[in-house]
Formats: structure tokens, sequence, C-alpha cells
């Protein structure tokens, strides 16, 4: 194999699926990146964690079509620190790789493409399109749920399902067992008869990082009840789906709680990182004393001492007391990007509900905390 491509090309390229490569791997090939000359014009560029491949194709002169693999991390750090606008020379043979950009040169050690593994993507007989800022709200709107509980493994990702409500719904939800995102959006065409799937976590976070530098465009989503596949531009990335029955969730989000409170998110964040500053892991509660339009969050922390700060509110219902942990709670409200936020609250011991409005496609449930 010989080719030569663009530094800025390869780092780009590498960038994106190097991330898929786990830097302790007992298996040498997982560490390693295929790359394949095809034709005359053409590298692609794989990597894989045998439950997740990002497939990557792009421009280069190939002289002598071929494939080997080799070092993720090692090519994409020396691709890093070559000089901009360089010409990168890759030639393999032998059980090794000669990596040439101007005066530089390196031999890196190879291992034959035919050991490396790929995932067998069977049939996806779901098919539909997705603008890829819909997908990248959908994971920015809810990944902060997803649990990290490796025990609640039907947890660790973000739960999408299809409804028949109105003219159909696709909806994305991710719950820790304390908050609850879920955010809607309607059906797209071919997602009729989808099946219910949960995408795990990196796979999300993978994904996320190649539509945010992708920027605008469709996403083909294509999909069966154990693989899902996205393609988008020159970027193809196939993952197994999470194998488990995620929570009937509906049955968590209050229909009737009668006491709401409207605030502006940023004052009331600011609000509640400040008062938490002092508060350890011990004691993440914040409290939050409701009275006639007036808010005031509390903190104690038996090591730290008190904190208080009164935010306002359009509050009208009787007075009550509530707790949440902080940090679920600024998590939640840094979500919010209007400027007006609606908690829906019933006791100190139910779970409230908060969204921008009616009609916001971003719906959160919060359980509350013992203050």
């Amino acid at each position: 194999m010989q080719a030569k491509i663009e530094r800025a090309t390869l780092l780009r390229c590498l960038g994106h699926i190097q991330s898929v490569v786990e830097r302790r791997n007992t298996i040498p090939i997982l560490s390693n990146v295929l790359i394949e000359a095809i034709g005359s014009s053409v590298i692609r560029v794989m990597a894989t964690d045998l439950d997740m491949q990002i497939v990557e194709t792009v421009d280069a002169k190939v002289e002598t079509s071929g494939a080997t693999t080799v070092s993720a991390h090692l090519l994409f750090e020396i691709a890093r620190k070559l000089p901009e606008g360089s010409e990168v020379s890759l030639s393999a043979s032998n059980g090794e790789m000669l990596v040439r950009a101007g005066r530089y040169q390196s031999k890196l050690k190879t291992l034959p493409r035919d050991d490396f593994p790929v995932i067998a993507e069977g049939d996806l007989p779901t098919s539909f399109e997705l603008d890829a800022k819909d997908i990248v709200r959908i994971i920015e709107k809810t990944r902060f749920a997803i649990s990290t509980e490796e025990t609640r493994y039907y947890l660790n990702g973000i739960f999408l399902h299809v409804t028949d409500d109105g003219d159909g719904l696709l909806r994305a939800a991710a719950t820790d067992g304390h908050r609850l995102a879920r955010y809607t959006l309607p059906r797209p065409s071919g997602a009729e008869s989808m099946p219910d799937v949960i995408v795990p976590r990196k796979c999300v976070a993978e994904l996320h990082k190649l539509l945010g530098e992708a920027g605008d465009g469709r996403v083909q989503v294509e999909l069966s009840p154990s693989k899902i596949r996205f393609t988008f531009g020159s970027a193809v990335l196939t993952s197994k789906l999470i194998d488990g029955t995620f929570p009937d969730y509906s049955r968590v989000i209050p229909t009737a709680n009668d006491k709401l409170l409207r605030v502006d998110p940023k004052s009331f964040g600011q609000g509640v990182d400040r008062v938490a500053t002092i508060a350890t892991d011990k004691t993440r509660a914040v409290k939050m004393s409701l009275d006639s339009d007036k808010v005031t969050l509390s903190v104690t922390s038996p090591e730290n001492g008190t904190a208080a700060e009164e935010v306002p509110g359009d509050y009208r219902a009787d007075a009550m007391e509530i707790g949440f942990n902080a940090r679920y709670l600024k998590d939640i409200i840094d979500q919010i990007d209007g400027d007006n936020v609606e908690l829906h609250l019933a006791d100190a011991s139910a779970p409230t509900l908060i969204r921008e409005s009616e009609k916001s496609p971003a719906l959160y449930v919060l359980m509350p905390m013992r203050v």
C-alpha cells in the first residue's frame, strides 16, 4: 500500500475515529486503525472497540492500493506534530509502515489487515433520515441524565422509541433513577415500525462529536433491534445496541402537580450554583423555600456552615419547602434555552416536573431529596 494525503485531512480523520480506540487493550489489534487505499483517489480509515466502529472515507493520492493496520494514537500524535500544510506519504510493506513528510520519517509496526475485526451489521430493516442538528439537540438535552451505574446497564444509554400520538412522535429519554430527561420530535418518515432501542453512552458521545464537527446536513439512520448505523458526509458510525428493557418511564412523569413556580433559568441556576458552593459531597441538597412570589435557596453544611439566596419567581400556591440535589437541579436548569422555566410541584416527597413551557419538546423530572 502506498498513498499521499494532506496532513490536515489525515489529522481530522484520525481525530474523529481515534477516540473509539481504547488506550489499554488486551487485544493488540484493537489499538490499531485499519487504513485501506482504494482505487486511485480514496483512503478508507476504520477503528473499532468490538461494540462500535467508525469508518471514514477521505481523498488521497493512491499510488498502490492495499491495506494495513497501525497504532491509532501513535499515527494521530505524529500527524498532530507535523508542520501545517505538509503532505504525508504512507507506504506499508513487510510488517512496517513508513510515514514521511518533508524531512521527517518514521517506521511504525503494523499488524495484518485480515486480523482486524469488523462488526457484522446484518439486516437493518428500519431506515429514516434526521437533520444533524436535531440529533445533536436530542443528545444535548438528554445525555446528562444517562446512568453511569454498570449494574443497571439498561440505563447506560439513550432510549429511542416511536409513538402514535397525533401524527406520530419520535421520543428520546434518559434516566439514572434520580432524574429523567425526555426530548420529542415529529416521527420521521420510515420510522413507523421502529423497534424500541437503547443507544449506548459511548456511541452517543462519539456521534455528538462527529455531528458537532459535521455541521448541518442530513443523517441516514438505519437500525435493527440489535444494531444501529448513522451515515453522514464521509463517515459511517455503527454500534451495537444495549440488550435490555428500558423501564416504562411515562409512569414517573407527574400529571397532577398543582403548584407552579416560574423563574428565570439564568438567575435561578446562578443562585443554586452560589449557595451550593459550601455544600460537601454528603450535603449536596439545596433547600427551596417557596412563598408568594419569593423563592429562597439555602444550603446547610455541618462542616462549612450555611448559605442562602433569595431569587425572584412567580409563585401563587401554598407555601412549601422541598430539597433537591444541587448538581442535578443545575444540570436541568442549564438545558433551558429561553428566559422562563416552569417547575410543577406537588409536595416535598413527590417528583417535580420541569420544562420551559407546555409546548417545549424537552421535559425533565427530578426526584426530591430530604433536607
